[in-house]
Order: structure tokens, then sequence, then C-alpha cells
């Protein structure tokens, strides 16, 4: 970790507990109703990179699948 944080591949997310909340509000906001659990598989390569950008969004991996899920079914 030292190491990858000496060759800056670390960044802040700033304002963690707005932005936080923020994501959450949206992410309640955008899906009422019941919830269904689901299993999907997807390669590891793909699995990281969500949460890397979920970490650089401040929220949890699946909040940011569950909001890519409901944009591309809203446009369609």
């Amino acid at each position: 970790m030292v190491a990858s944080t000496e060759r800056g591949e670390w960044v802040s997310v700033g304002n963690v507990v707005g932005r936080r909340s923020y994501w959450r509000e949206a992410a309640s906001g955008a899906i009422d109703g019941k919830r269904q659990r689901i299993s999907i598989s997807i390669p590891q390569r793909d699995l990281a990179r969500l949460k890397a950008r979920a970490a650089e969004e401040g929220m949890p991996y699946q909040t940011l699948i569950n909001s890519i899920l409901h944009k591309f079914v809203e446009k369609a």
C-alpha cells in the first residue's frame, strides 16, 4: 500500500460524508418499491474497475452498479 501511495495511485475523494450522503439519497430516490436480490458473474477486471470507481465517488460498489443499471433502463 505504501508503494501505491508513493506512485500517486490514491486520490482524495474530498468531502466523503457529503458524497456518501448524496449517493445514498440518489440511490434510494432512484429506486422505489420492493427490491429483488440477483446474482451475476462479471470479469474480475471489470469488478475491480467498478470498485475503484465507486471508491472515487465515495460509495459502495453495489450502489454504483445499481445506479448504472437504473440509468440504463430509464433511457430505454
